[in-house]
């Protein structure tokens, strides 16, 4: 059941705050993106066909074009990433758009509304607030029929699907103020109270390969863009030098 849930039904409701108390979030931690590791991408596919697309689609890609990029054989896209069938029970096929089975009507029942495509989430949240988020989940005892918040999203509306690999934490909290004198709690940490599947390094690095999954996702052509757009300004830096010593040719006899 736990795979029925994933990443954004927290970004379906509006945000009250950003933290415990004064505006600020925690985790706060920078990501890094390494286009050339496909293979990190590869886990985070894995990732995400298995927690997040039963719930959430990515309608703007298709399995074979995502298996094509990240160098995964249409045989190995058909056995590992696609677990979905069609409305006649048969397996979605390879050349698919990736969409959930999950209908409108019963995410609106389940969740109020339904869950948002995730296809361009990373342009939207940036991979340091998705980073972030995945791991900043915390036991709220008042948050009833949830019992997690997010140090990140604060009253976000999505259960922690991910706790049977991170495990359950409880925040550390630190009394700040403000200008104005005004005390207010702010979390500065977490501390493990049920131990998941990973160990903390373990889950970090999962949900970076996820959210590396979820950047490609966004925008597939952004490393294409980057070398082109390279290209272009070596060509007209070139291009500069040869029209200057043209022109010195053209003038150099008009005095």
């Amino acid at each position: 059941m736990s795979r029925i849930l994933f990443i954004v039904a927290g970004l379906l409701l509006p945000t009250l705050g950003w933290s415990a108390g004064g505006g600020h979030t925690f985790p706060n931690d920078k990501v890094e993106i390494d286009w050339s590791d496909k293979a990190a991408m590869q886990r985070g596919a894995r990732t995400f066909v298995n927690y997040c697309l039963s719930c959430h689609s990515a309608a703007y890609s298709r399995f074979n074009r995502v298996g094509e990029d990240l160098g995964i054989p249409d045989e190995m896209v058909l056995d590992n990433l696609i677990f979905t069938t069609d409305v006649n029970g048969d397996k979605t096929k390879v050349g698919e758009l990736m969409k959930t089975t999950m209908t409108v009507e019963y995410a609106e029942q389940a969740f109020g509304t339904a869950p948002p495509d995730l296809s361009l989430i990373a342009r939207s949240r940036g991979v340091d607030w998705l980073y972030n988020y995945l791991r900043g989940f915390y036991v709220d005892d008042t948050r009833v029929g949830l019992g997690v918040n997010n140090g990140v999203f604060q009253n976000v509306g999505m259960p922690h699907v991910l706790a049977e690999l991170q495990g359950l934490q409880q925040p550390k909290y630190k009394t700040v103020q403000d200008s104005h004198g005004n005390e207010s709690e702010v979390i500065v940490g977490f501390e493990i109270i049920k131990p998941g599947s990973m160990t903390k390094s373990e889950y970090d690095n999962t949900i970076h390969d996820l959210v590396a999954f979820l950047d490609y996702l966004a925008e597939p052509y952004k490393q294409t863009r980057k070398n082109v757009g390279t290209g272009v300004i070596i060509f007209l830096f070139v291009f500069l030098i040869l029209a200057y010593l043209l022109k010195k040719e053209y003038w150099k006899d008009v005095h």
